[in-house]
C-alpha cells in the first residue's frame, strides 16, 4: 500500500528567496536548521515505493528527512527530536507532499526511533527498580505481621483507618510470603536484553494498513535480529498493507526485496542497487580481504 506518493524539498533559490522575505537578506539565519542542507545534496524529489531506504554515513540528512515527512504528515512519535524554531516554518512554506486524497495516511502510522526503544528499555528498569522496592516493602511487613501472631500480639480495632491494616493481617495469616508480596506489589517484568526487547518493540508496534517510519532501526539489534526485522518489515509491506520509509547503515535493511534505496553520500543524491553502495562496499572489502579466515576456520570445522 502506498500512503506517501512523493515528497518535494525546496531548491536553494526557494530556500533564499524565504529568508529575503522573513529576514530581509538572501542567506537563511546560521541556525535555522534545516536550511542549507538538502539544496547541497541535489535533492529536489523523492518517490516512494511500499520500502523506501534512505542510507548515508553519519550526518548525511537521513534522520532530518525524516523528521521532516514525519511532522508534514503529523505522525506521533514517543520522544521528541531535536529541532529549531525554524523547523515547522520550512515544512509549511517550502516543502510538498502528496498523498492519496481519498484515503490519506491509516490511522496507527508513527515515526519510531531507536531512542524509542532505548528509552523504553529504561523505563521498564524503573519499573523493575520500583516493584523490588515495593516488594521489599510487603516482604518485611509481612514478616513482621506473622511475628506478632506467633508472639500472640492481638489487633486492636480503634477506628475504620485500622480497616485496611486488618485485611492485610488476615491475608497474612492465610497466604505464603509469595503470594502476599505478589498480590501487594506485583512481580518483576521479565529482564529482556537490549537486543530482545528492541525486536519485540516492532513486533508490538506494527499494525496492518498503516505508514511506519523507523530511524535506524537496527540499534541494539544484533545480525540474527536485524534479519529478523527486516523479515518482519518485508511480511508487512507484501501481506499486511504497510509502507515502511526507513533510514539505515544495516547491510540487512539496505537488501531487503524490493526496497528503494536513496544514497545520500552522492551528490546529487541517487537511487542505487544495495551492493553498489559505499557501505556495502565496505562490508564487501572486508570479507574478500579476510575470506581465507572464514574458508579456512568451515574447512577445519567440517
Amino acid at each position: 500500500m502506498i500512503y506517501l506518493k512523493s515528497y518535494t524539498l525546496p531548491t536553494l533559490e526557494e530556500e533564499e528567496d524565504h529568508a529575503e522575505r522573513y529576514w530581509g537578506h538572501g542567506n537563511p539565519h546560521p541556525g535555522a536548521y534545516p536550511y542549507g542542507i538538502f539544496p547541497f545534496k541535489g535533492l529536489r524529489r523523492i518517490e516512494f515505493s511500499e520500502v523506501t531506504v534512505f542510507c548515508g554515513g553519519n550526518g548525511s540528512g537521513k534522520s532530518t528527512l525524516l523528521n521532516l515527512i514525519a511532522e508534514s504528515l503529523n505522525l506521533p512519535r514517543i520522544t521528541p527530536f531535536n529541532t529549531s524554531e525554524f523547523f515547522h516554518e520550512y515544512i509549511r512554506y517550502m516543502c510538498r507532499w502528496d498523498v492519496p486524497e481519498k484515503r490519506g495516511i491509516a490511522p496507527g502510522s508513527a515515526i519510531y526511533t531507536s531512542d524509542d526503544v532505548f528509552y523504553g528499555l529504561i523505563d521498564r528498569r524503573v519499573e523493575n527498580f520500583e516493584t523490588e522496592d515495593r516488594r521489599a516493602e510487603a516482604a518485611a511487613f509481612y514478616r513482621d505481621e506473622k511475628a506478632k501472631m506467633m508472639q500472640g500480639a492481638a489487633f486492636t480495632f480503634r477506628s475504620l483507618d485500622d480497616y485496611d491494616k486488618l485485611v492485610k493481617r488476615l491475608e497474612v495469616r492465610h497466604k505464603t510470603m509469595s503470594k502476599y508480596v505478589t498480590a501487594h506489589a506485583g512481580n518483576l517484568t521479565t529482564p529482556d536484553s537490549n537486543g530482545q526487547y528492541a525486536l519485540n518493540f516492532f513486533r508490538e508496534h506494527f499494525r496492518d494498513d498503516c505508514l511506519f517510519l523507523l530511524d535506524e532501526p537496527e540499534n541494539s539489534l544484533s545480525p540474527k535480529y536485524q534479519l529478523e526485522v527486516a523479515a518482519l518489515i518485508e511480511q508487512f509491506a507484501r501481506f499486511f498493507g504497510c509502507q515502511f520509509v526507513i533510514s539505515t547503515h544495516s547491510p540487512f535493511f539496505l537488501s531487503m526485496k524490493g526496497a528503494l534505496l536513496y544514497d545520500l553520500d552522492s551528490n546529487p543524491v541517487e537511487t542505487r542497487a544495495w551492493w553498489e553502495l559505499e557501505n556495502m562496499q565496505t562490508y564487501y572489502r572486508l570479507f574478500r580481504d579476510n575470506r581465507e579466515k572464514f574458508e579456512s576456520g568451515a574447512e577445519e570445522k567440517s
